[in-house]
């Protein structure tokens, strides 16, 4: 049996929706004692930040993810950064501000511009603001510090160098002994085609990315996996679940944007369908520590994720309008569900990201037309999507 929190139209489909919300660790508990849930997965970042891992362990339940100790990979920037310094792992310069003034200072002092400001806390995503000029970084510094747009996440802030060159993610499974990476995925974060206009979760992904190749990804390995993981074990913290590498690949060489403590959206819907090896057998080799003992095995073939968002999508937008699903192929086309909701059994839109049309195929652009010709034939009132998501990959393809 599956069960989520809180869940949306399609795992309503599959499974036992809870109406639970995310962060409430004393009333997950409760259910997964009351339903015996054998194995709990924690998508959400706010969970894991607000110590529901520390919670279950304590109480006997097996769960995959990060304790809140380890989960400030993610949940502070400053840690992370701090980590990555002390071991050596490539990323962009930086420094921490804890007042405006300073941080104006500081800004009124720089000459290089595009500069990145970012929240310390969580911020759904939106706590990163690129500033092209001292008008804007001094904007972003008051959004974050004085105007509380991102509430306490905002309050200390990282100021970083830009870094330019293209992103990839790589996920990796960790337990307290080892870690296996898995393929690279390519993100498409601007609202419009050519990656233009503003950030938002992610409008698209494929995976695998050839921007990655073989020896990149070793190099990657040696380079930012080992010693961080290493680097978090000799600060006293066992990362075990689910870390992902937010990359950027500048000049050969890879650096680190951010760590995330659990599955990314929307590079999940791309690098999941390509695993052939039971998930949940992984998952339960990392609760007792033996996930070196499990061969992953993983498809040839290339997935391609095209995101369906509500019109107005990333600022306000409306929900509540009926979602039209035709019969699709089952082979090679996938429909997930994100933003939806299951009500008299119509499915009716309830986020600013809809569905995600997944298309995969051993050829890279039957797996593009295979995502495209499924999001064509889902209707909703106002639906969106980018109509460029992988066409980056061509360039460096032989």
């Amino acid at each position: 049996q599956l069960f989520s929190a809180p869940g949306n139209a399609g795992t309503d489909l599959c499974g036992t929706n809870l109406p639970i919300k995310d962060t409430d660790v004393s009333a997950l508990l409760e259910a997964a004692e009351t339903y015996n849930i054998q194995l709990t997965i924690v998508g959400p970042e706010s969970a894991l930040a607000g110590g529901i891992v520390d919670t279950f362990e304590a109480n006997n339940r097996p769960i995959i993810g990060p304790n809140q100790l380890a989960a400030q990979v993610e949940s502070s920037k400053q840690f992370s950064k701090d980590i990555m310094k002390k071991y050596h792992v490539p990323t962009a310069s930086y420094e921490v501000f804890h007042s405006n003034e300073l941080a104006t200072k500081f800004i009124q002092s720089q000459t290089q511009y595009p500069i990145v400001i970012k929240a310390d806390g969580l911020a759904a995503g939106k706590g990163v603001i690129i500033a092209y000029n001292e008008n804007e970084a001094l904007e972003a510094i008051k959004k974050c510090m004085i105007d509380d747009a991102f509430e306490s996440a905002g309050k200390t802030i990282v100021i970083e160098e830009f870094l330019s060159g293209e992103e990839a993610s790589i996920f990796a499974f960790v337990d307290e002994h080892s870690f296996q990476m898995m393929p690279a995925a390519q993100d498409h974060k601007r609202i419009y085609n050519g990656d233009k206009g503003p950030n938002t979760g992610g409008m698209g992904a494929y995976c695998p990315t050839p921007l990655i190749s073989k020896s990149m990804t070793e190099k990657i390995k040696q380079d930012i996996f080992i010693p961080f993981i290493n680097g978090l074990k000799k600060e006293g913290i066992h990362y075990k679940g689910i870390l992902y590498a937010g990359l950027m690949i500048s000049k050969d060489t890879p650096y680190v944007i951010e760590f995330n403590a659990r599955f990314g959206d929307p590079e999940t819907q791309v690098v999941l369908p390509l695993l052939e090896t039971d998930l949940v057998e992984i998952f339960i080799a990392m609760t007792t520590n033996d996930l070196a003992s499990i061969s992953i095995k993983w498809s040839k073939e290339t997935a391609v994720c095209v995101v369906l968002a509500s019109n107005g999508y990333p600022n306000d937008y409306e929900k509540g309008k009926q979602i039209q699903i035709p019969e699709h192929d089952q082979t090679n086309q996938s429909i997930i569900h994100a933003g939806t909701l299951l009500k008299n059994d119509s499915i009716y839109t309830n986020g600013g990201r809809v569905i995600g049309a997944v298309g995969t195929d051993s050829s890279l652009q039957t797996a593009i037309d295979n995502a495209y010709s499924l999001a064509k034939t889902i209707e909703f009132e106002g639906k969106y999507f980018r109509d460029d998501i992988a066409q980056k990959a061509f360039k460096h393809l032989d």
